[in-house]
């Protein structure tokens, strides 16, 4: 890194600014010396300060490039979406525990958890919700959610005890400062209108919802978090530029897949994950062909970061386990 590059970045500004000033500082009393060798002792003095002042100064400011490089890759703040997949009002059930189960992992760790939107259907379950997550490390432990999470269980309407096997699809879309992403106005389809459900009178009566069409993608978001149309306006827009932003990273991947044998994933919400056996209080990972007990400490969000961390820290890795649960 140079100086200028320093200069420019705003969170060194001010810290590039004081080694100029201390730079000029420098230059003067080595000016001094040449002028006046009598005062040897004491310039070399003020010269070793400087020095120490400077080199200090430029560890601060590549501490804090370091830092900012880890917080792009790994982003405090994400976009989690739960969609229901196979197996109607049982897959829509299963979409609304593993977003409480998430829920109830982000108070643990003190990360907030906010609604964005949710689709709802007539027995209380998810069709499809997306939900605002904030906290230090948010993005690395939850990035690995992302894929087909499957159930398989006996529901309470079953009545010859049958075992049902329904899914819902979890995506992790990591927020970014920087976007490499652009986004023309003329490419956005833009609709307001009044949203149902919880947030009192002023959210029926007032056209606060956000649908935002991308045309180019044929993506579409919805906000209805905020009282005010602009916030959920805004907030629609990180959601489009999460999801530009992870469509062309899981294209990259896919490219890159073709070159390599030993992709781990593309992290395509389509690739199955996970499998929750009620029966069998068991769930296992078939990344990591690992498996846990305890199914309902996990899904209440208790010992799920036991899951996640291990997940994290193997994936990738050999592994000699069997994957019971493998079709």
């Amino acid at each position: 890194m140079t100086i200028e590059e320093f200069k420019q970045n705003k969170k060194t500004m001010y810290l590039a600014e004081e080694y100029l000033r201390l730079d000029t500082e420098d230059k003067a009393v080595t000016e001094m010396l040449a002028k006046d060798p009598g005062m040897a002792e004491m310039a070399k003095e003020e010269l070793a300060s400087l020095s120490v002042q400077k080199e200090n100064i430029w560890a601060q400011m590549e501490g804090i490039l370091v830092e900012e490089k880890q917080e792009e890759e790994f982003p405090n703040e994400i976009i989690m979406e739960v969609r229901a997949g196979v197996g109607g009002d049982e897959a829509a059930l299963f979409a609304e525990t593993l977003a409480k189960m998430y829920a109830g992992y982000a108070g643990i760790k003190g990360w907030s958890f906010t609604p964005l939107d949710e689709s709802i259907n007539d027995i209380g379950g998810y069709k499809e919700a997306s939900f605002e997550i904030k906290g230090l490390g948010v993005y690395k432990e939850l990035r690995y959610e992302t894929g087909v999470h499957r159930i398989q269980r006996v529901p309470e309407t079953e009545k010859n005890g049958r075992v049902h096997t329904s899914t819902a699809s979890v995506a992790v879309l990591p927020i970014r400062k920087k976007s490499s992403v652009e986004i023309k106005p003329s490419d956005l389809l833009i609709e307001f209108s009044r949203a149902g459900g919880k947030g009192g009178q002023n959210v029926n009566k007032v056209e606060t919802a956000v649908r935002i069409v991308h045309k180019p993608s044929g993506l579409e978001v919805r906000c209805v978090a905020e009282r005010s149309q602009s916030r959920n306006k805004e907030k629609a827009m990180t959601i489009l530029q999460a999801k530009l932003e992870q469509q062309k990273s899981e294209s990259d991947a896919i490219q890159f897949a073709k070159e390599r044998k030993d992709q781990i994933g593309t992290a395509d919400r389509s690739e199955k994950i996970r499998t929750y056996n009620i029966l069998q209080d068991r769930i296992t990972d078939h990344r990591v062909k690992q498996s846990w007990y305890n199914i309902e400490k996990i899904l209440s969000g208790e010992t799920v970061g036991e899951l996640i961390k291990f997940v994290g820290e193997n994936i990738g890795k050999p592994t000699d386990g069997k994957d019971s649960d493998e079709d």
